[in-house]
């Protein structure tokens, strides 16, 4: 049987009431922001999936509609989740509209002369093609012209689907995206898919139940929907600042932000609207440097730069500043404000880590020091809710000097197994050990009690006792979190410490979805990060693939364990297999296996199919519910 959440303890109760008591003073303005413009929504946001059931369902989070927090929630979070409850379509100014609390990113209209132009199509295509339904139901029955896409996150592309049909994709619909996007979009999504969905489960809490004591909010949004993904590529590409293109008769002026909230990402204003986008660059909260999903570190100085940047550009002739998350801010002042505090929100994490790092701090030093300066302090805008001072300062940290703190003694560590032995033997053992911590859990010395307990856990995964002081112990610390993510990083960790995933025989596989769209080259990239080096040893293999669906051929080469790949045509390598990218996805995911599709004509191979088939042996398949709180 399961094992349940259990309450805050009373060492919780009384940081989140001191926590409270240090809140800035809430006006309402940001209630009233959230709601502005409010035209019309589905009830509950309710999104019914061809293939998972449901979407996205907000009925879950009724709860929320309580004013004062729980115990169980920190209350600044509490009050950035009801916030992220507002859901719909909504009126930004003439021409412009927004459909927010479908997903956990926005998905914008702007209207054309002779049709929509999307910006940022969501995740998933249920939820996109329920928000395009909103608005033609309110703005008309008119076709969709072009899609912006800000950056490349999926949360920011993956519903493209919802509003572009195939039919629109092959006659050469417009989508337009940063320079650099879809290297960027696969090297994050696709290359390091498998640990990145899976500690994204973690991040967005989308195994927790929805409740007090389970997931309230993303901090970001209100989580991600369960649809379908997808990746098109982009037809147009945005290379400097001040490109100008006329889209479906909008005049649009960019601004391109490599190195800030994504390594490929635009802002852009529309000067006939008066309407700015400012992309995920300036949200809701603090946003994070780095990810506790895992991605490439972020650039905050330059993320300040160019928010700067924006306001020179940008924000005299700002009339409705909005972004991919959270609501807009209207009017000029209004928006110089925001970027101003955005932009020295982001430089003060930069400049005062790199001050602590020349004095010698270590980065959790850094962290454990680093606290806003009262200006930026007293806004709720600039809040962890997402990011974290504590993780930023970090991030920073690694940016620069990477993940070594300069100390000998960490330059090379014994991994988390052989380190969780040596520390329970150097305990007294494991009792001892846990009579330590338990006494740390009493004193409302979680933090501790994780830290030492985890050495015990992952000497002694089977133990029981240990794994479930463990869970006590990051679930109050979930409860204490302002950040969404910290929130259900902490519960998950204790919910899959308390109910173990149970072994598969075989691998269980995700983060699949975008694999059969991408480009050729882009795919047979993806399967490099595939090829088992050690299986492969000595041996080497060539032939030629030819994608029959895209009319692309390549010829594949393995040699010292490494697999190349280049623009070939197809006559004159041998052996060449024949076949279409959801083929080669089937058979790298053992969907199909190669004698069956060699049987039924999806695979065609001129010359020795050993050779492919000998490939296709080297080639991992990820387990998605590898161990992340228990080895």
């Amino acid at each position: 049987m399961a094992q349940e959440p259990k309450d805050a303890t009373e060492h919780t109760r009384a940081a989140l009431a001191a926590f409270a008591s240090a809140l800035p003073p809430d006006d309402g303005s940001d209630s009233e922001l959230a709601s502005r413009g409010f035209i019309d929504t589905l009830p509950d946001a309710r999104i019914e999936s061809v293939t998972r059931g449901v979407a996205w369902d907000l009925a879950p989070y009724a709860f929320e509609n309580e004013t004062a927090a729980p115990p169980t929630v920190n209350p600044s979070l509490w009050r950035q989740a009801r916030l992220n409850l507002n859901h719909g379509l909504f009126k930004v100014t003439e021409r412009v509209y927004q459909v927010r609390g479908f997903d956990i990113s926005n998905i914008t209209f702007i209207e054309g002369d002779s049709g929509f132009v999307v910006i940022d199509p969501l995740t998933t295509a249920e939820p996109a093609a329920a928000a395009l339904a909103l608005m033609r139901k309110h703005r008309g029955d008119k076709p969709v012209t072009a899609v912006i896409y800000t950056h490349s996150h999926v949360d920011h592309y993956g519903g493209v689907l919802g509003v572009l049909s195939e039919d629109d994709i092959a006659g050469g619909a417009r989508i337009i995206a940063p320079e650099g996007f879809l290297i960027e979009a696969v090297s994050e999504n696709v290359l390091l898919g498998n640990v990145m969905n899976r500690r994204a489960t973690y991040m967005y809490g989308a195994l927790l139940p929805r409740g007090t004591r389970g997931h309230v909010d993303a901090g970001l949004g209100k989580a991600v929907s369960l649809g379908q993904p997808s990746l098109v590529a982009p037809t147009e590409s945005i290379t400097r600042t001040g490109a100008r293109l006329d889209i479906d008769g909008v005049e649009t002026v960019f601004q391109v932000t490599p190195g800030t909230e994504a390594p490929a990402e635009m802002n852009f204003f529309f000067p006939q609207l008066g309407a700015l986008c400012m992309a995920e660059n300036c949200t809701c909260h603090l946003h994070n440097l780095y990810t506790p999903r895992g991605a490439q570190v972020r650039d905050a100085k330059a993320w300040s730069w160019y928010i700067d940047e924006a306001i020179r550009l940008f924000a005299a002739d700002t009339e409705a500043l909005f972004a991919s998350h959270h609501w807009p801010r209207w009017g000029p002042d209004s928006a110089r404000r925001f970027l101003t505090l955005q932009r020295d929100l982001y430089k003060y994490v930069h400049d005062q880590t790199l001050r602590l790092a020349n004095h010698g701090l270590t980065p959790k030093e850094i962290a454990e020091e680093l606290a806003l300066p009262p200006t930026l302090a007293t806004e709720w805008h600039t809040r962890g809710y997402y990011g974290t001072l504590n993780h930023n300062a970090k991030a920073v940290y690694q940016r620069y000097l990477g993940w070594f703190d300069g100390n000998p003694a960490n330059l090379h560590p014994l991994p988390p197994v052989e380190a969780g032995k040596r520390y329970v033997e150097l305990a007294g053992g494991a009792d001892a050990l846990m009579a330590k911590a338990g006494a740390a859990f009493e004193a409302g010395d979680y933090r501790w009690v994780a830290e030492v307990v985890n050495h015990l856990v992952f000497a002694e995964p089977d133990n029981m006792t240990a794994r479930e002081l463990q869970a006590d112990a990051l679930e109050q610390l979930g409860y204490q979190a302002e950040s969404g993510p910290w929130r259900a990083f902490y519960l998950t960790g204790a919910q899959e410490l308390r109910n173990p995933m149970p072994a598969s025989p075989t691998p269980r596989q995700a983060a699949l979805a975008q694999l059969p769209r991408l480009p050729g080259s882009f795919l047979l990239d993806s399967l490099s990060v595939r090829l088992n080096g050690p299986k492969a040893g000595a041996e080497t293999a060539r032939f030629g693939v030819h994608f029959t669906d895209i009319g692309e051929s390549f010829v594949v080469e393995v040699e010292n364990a490494v697999m190349r790949h280049y623009p070939h045509p197809a006559a004159g390598v041998a052996p060449t297999v024949h076949l279409a990218r959801p083929t080669l996805v089937q058979l790298v995911t053992a969907a199909a296996t190669l004698e069956t599709s060699l049987a039924d004509g999806s695979v065609r191979i001129e010359g020795d199919p050993t050779v492919f088939a000998r490939y296709l042996e080297w080639l991992d398949r990820f387990d998605f519910w590898f161990g992340i709180v228990a080895p």
